[in-house]
């Protein structure tokens, strides 16, 4: 089995540390966190309380996870530089932009380091489910941490096989992928999010839709919950995504515990400015990026911009 220092004890840190030390490998992790080390306490993790005493406990060539936000990468790898040496491993597990995991890679190979962009899939049931996880690097490294991302995958259980697919064919079915060079791993995770933002807005307007109808058309009498309840049973729309819905909807039916404020981590952003890029329409990755913009009150003067026109023009009050 393999050693593996994690860097980033949060939800996604935490769990990938557990599933791996659960199946033999052994893990390291730091988080200047004492809570989210003290949380892995009987997990079989070891923990450190820095980032020299965790390079110090690592056999060389060492391997090296970090799971941490995307801005406090270059922060971490400033940290870590002086106490890497040559061949050792650096893995980038968060949501990086891929142009940024490029460089990285480019500025670890001047000291002999190398580089690794895994885009990593599963949220907080990962744990449970395990990882999809897109990789991009050399064959080599890919190679070295093969039992690591065996391990975090789900396996080929997970998913019934595509009919006409040659069995052979490699290691997507298992749940991970060698996506090329540095930064294409990145970049497949970052396409990812950006679908799953359009997926998120189209069930978000679909079931806005369905509660207004029940409020507003006489005779309709269906509950949001019991309808998400239902496609989740041989509908085309059936998903994941969907199946978390329903449960939120037992949960809270009105889902009056939320504000629907709606953040966006910077993947859906770097999609879009990409398909711009590429020449590639967008449309529905695009606006479902700018109605995350909308849920935080960030389109509040366009819309009281809107209200004036129609009063100059029309006399129209707000109301009307």
């Amino acid at each position: 089995m393999t050693q593996l220092g994690i860097i980033g004890l949060g939800r996604m840190g935490a769990n990938i540390a557990r599933r791996l030390a659960a199946n033999g490998h052994q893990c390291v992790g730091y988080d200047p966190s004492s809570d989210a080390a003290a949380a892995l306490s009987d997990s079989g993790v070891e923990t450190v309380n820095s980032l020299s005493d965790l390079l110090a406990r690592l056999t060389p060539p060492r391997n090296i996870w970090m799971m941490v936000p995307s801005e406090k990468v270059d922060a971490l790898l400033d940290e870590l530089r002086s106490g890497l040496s040559k061949d050792d491993l650096v893995i980038d597990g968060g949501n990086s932009y891929f142009r940024e995991a490029q460089r990285r890679a480019q500025d670890l190979a001047a000291l002999g380091v190398n580089f690794m962009d895994v885009g990593t899939s599963g949220g907080v049931w990962g744990l449970e489910r395990g990882y999809c996880l897109m990789i991009g690097g050399t064959a080599s490294d890919v190679a070295r941490l093969d039992s690591v991302f065996s391990t975090l995958a789900p396996g080929v259980d997970a998913a019934s096989p595509t009919p006409g697919r040659a069995s052979n064919s490699g290691t997507a079915d298992q749940g991970y992928l060698h996506c090329g060079g540095h930064g294409s791993g990145h970049f497949v995770k970052m396409v990812h999010n950006g679908i799953e933002y359009g997926m998120m807005a189209a069930y978000a307007e679909g079931f806005q839709l369905l509660s207004n109808a029940v409020e507003q058309i006489e005779g309709f009498d269906f509950e949001c919950g019991e309808v998400a309840e239902l496609w989740r049973r041989g509908s085309v729309v059936e998903s994941w995504l969907l199946d978390l819905t329903a449960k939120a909807l037992v949960a809270d039916p009105k889902l009056e515990e939320l504000t629907g404020r709606v953040s966006d981590s910077g993947e859906g952003r770097w999609t879009v400015q990409t398909a711009v890029e590429l020449g590639v329409p967008a449309h529905v990755l695009g606006a479902a990026l700018y109605q995350r913009f909308s849920s935080r009150g960030e389109a509040d003067f366009a819309n009281r911009t809107l209200s004036a026109m129609r009063r100059e023009f029309g006399g129209h009050s707000e109301s009307q």
